[in-house]
């Protein structure tokens, strides 16, 4: 048995995977890693600046790979394919 989430068992899915664009989502991702990369840091200093250096650098590191993802809606399974392969 597949496990379900909480937000899976109280909401309606067939209607929100009618809706729902899984490349769209892609985009968003996309969209969020580059912004990571764009945004300043705030005037911080000491150890605090590492941490939000730290932050920022998973978070584009995570946005990114979403990002990249081939994603497929398949009878209300969202699917993420996230190649991490070297490339060669």
């Amino acid at each position: 048995m597949i496990p379900t989430s909480h937000w899976a068992r109280t909401r309606n899915i067939q209607s929100m995977s009618d809706a729902f664009n899984p490349n769209d989502m892609v985009l968003r991702f996309r969209e969020r890693a580059e912004a990571v990369r764009k945004r300043g840091l705030p005037p911080v200093e000491g150890p605090e600046r590492q941490m939000f250096m730290d932050a920022a650098k998973l978070d584009f590191q995570d946005y990114a790979m979403l990002g990249d993802a081939v994603a497929t809606l398949e009878d209300g399974i969202l699917r993420l394919e996230i190649d991490l392969r070297p490339q060669s």
